[in-house]
């Protein structure tokens, strides 16, 4: 199918501004031709016209948790669904974040290998939903973020099992792969919503975290780590671990370690604010709270700090986490901006850093030779940045979903 798209405005992330009046064509599922809009279109294209629409490529959000849905009932997935049902509710997650924009998700852990069943059903064509980034489950320590807080006698299949040295940290990655991991996400530090874990404390050692990087070397995947605390995050930094998940409480060395190395930073400013906000009527508990104070007071000085210096920052939202739901993440980009990013640099670092980050050269920009992931939406970004919270039109490999 060929179709010929009007732009009036069209993000190029490239180079970081937006063009008036241009024409995408596209054929099949990929963009053939991008130019300044003629007085006469070309024939044989069916016409979508976006000419009241700013428009760019697809959203990436680097860090999704597709088996989470942001509401109290996640506490209790873990112990009391499914597996069938845990994929299903996966599988709405996967629909709503492309309906928001978000034609590309990273899943950042989860339950059973949800997101990889996903991930497959949607290449295969037998759901709708963003195209699935998984990692499986994320490698963590005894007693550190992630593992099961319940009591010796009750176990679950489905979670993943804790790691204790460098063997095993092999052992699992090498595991992960095998069941269909796209990447391999660890826990290098305590976190927010693990009970009974210090949020600052490095809970994986330098030789396991090395030993994750060289199996997903070995392999030829990347690699995240979620870490809050700064020795975790510096240790995760020069193992070689590719993005920072979140980096809320960074200091200058860090930050020079980020530089040194190349290492992404996933801010996800929206997972601690929301729990700030809303958890006192979702009625999380108060240790909760505290935490996402503790960490989202942090993150200002780091997020500012590293812009300055010019560390990678990629778009991620960790949508899953409380009150933080799948397709309404597009809050992100505003808050992005309250911590120092330009729109245009919240809206590169979704599309072509976030691209960058996957080492796929197919996405992140409207070009030739791109997928053609396209979305579009009812204003200017570059003067209001709210109105990425409001997509109105979905295009994914070709194929209207929103429209």
């Amino acid at each position: 199918m060929k179709k010929a798209i009007k732009c009036g405005k069209l993000f190029d992330s490239d180079k970081g501004v937006a063009l008036d009046n241009m024409l995408v064509l596209v054929e099949d599922t990929e963009v053939k031709e991008v130019l300044p809009c003629p007085d006469q279109l070309p024939e044989g294209y069916e016409v979508i016209d976006l000419s009241d629409s700013f428009v760019m490529a697809g959203l990436i959000d680097a860090h999704v948790h597709l088996t989470s849905s942001g509401t109290n009932a996640d506490l209790r997935s873990s112990t009391h669904s499914l597996l069938g049902d845990i994929v299903l509710q996966a599988a709405d997650n996967a629909k709503k974040n492309l309906m928001a924009g978000f034609t590309t998700v990273r899943d950042c852990g989860g339950t059973g290998y949800a997101a990889v069943s996903v991930r497959n059903a949607v290449k295969k064509g037998l759901i709708v939903g963003s195209r699935v980034y998984a990692s499986g489950g994320g490698i963590g320590s005894t007693g550190g973020h992630g593992d099961l807080q319940m009591n010796p006698y009750i176990s679950s299949s489905m979670a993943t099992p804790p790691i204790d040295s460098p063997y095993e940290a092999r052992k699992l990655a090498r595991y992960e792969i095998k069941h269909g991991a796209d990447f391999l996400k660890c826990m290098a530090t305590g976190g927010v919503m693990s009970e009974g874990t210090t949020l600052g404390a490095a809970q994986l050692t330098v030789d396991e975290l090395e030993a994750i990087v060289e199996i997903a070397n070995m392999y030829g995947v990347h690699t995240a780590a979620h870490a809050h605390g700064t020795e975790g995050i510096k240790n995760a930094a020069r193992a070689g671990i590719t993005s920072i998940e979140h980096g809320m409480i960074l200091d200058r060395e860090a930050i020079d370690i980020f530089l040194e190395k190349g290492t992404y930073q996933v801010p996800t400013i929206i997972a601690a604010e929301r729990i700030i906000v809303c958890g006192p009527e979702m009625g999380l508990g108060q240790w909760m709270i505290d935490k996402a104070k503790t960490a989202y007071d942090h993150h200002h000085w780091g997020i500012t700090e590293g812009i300055r210096l010019g560390v990678k920052h990629a778009f991620g939202t960790d949508a899953g986490t409380p009150s933080n739901f799948h397709g309404k993440q597009g809050y992100e980009f505003e808050l992005m901006t309250t911590f120092g990013f330009t729109p245009t640099q919240a809206l590169v670092a979704a599309t072509k850093v976030n691209a960058e980050l996957l080492k796929n050269d197919k996405l992140g920009n409207v070009a030739p030779g791109k997928l053609a992931d396209i979305v579009a939406f009812p204003g200017n970004p570059l003067e209001d940045i709210k109105v990425m919270t409001n997509c109105t039109f979905v295009m994914k490999e070709g194929v209207v979903y929103k429209s």
